[in-house]
């Protein structure tokens, strides 16, 4: 299934970090917090939001970093794929 965001979010997908610890401590699933690096998977055209004219800046494929409650969990045929806004971006990791 394709996904196609509107406005200015973006669709983006968790990048797995290593379960363990730097000194081989296995953590369970439970204790591993969220990730913050993912992938972004679909762009939105931007446009006009609050009256004020939004230009996307990330693009499909482009690392990001993003902030850590934001956005909107979803699985979508088998994948967990979180929506956030382009604000919710904190920066492009090259």
């Amino acid at each position: 299934m394709a996904i196609k965001p509107l406005f200015d979010k973006v669709v983006i997908k968790a990048i797995e970090t290593d379960e363990r610890t730097p000194s081989g401590i296995v953590l369970p699933s439970a204790a591993k917090e969220r990730p913050q690096l993912a992938t972004v998977v679909a762009v939105g055209p931007g446009g006009m939001l609050d009256g004020k004219e939004v230009q996307m800046v990330v693009h499909v494929g482009d690392k990001v970093l993003y902030s850590k409650y934001s956005g909107s969990e979803f699985k979508i045929d088998g994948e967990e794929v979180v929506i956030v806004r382009q604000s919710d971006i904190l920066a492009i990791v090259e």
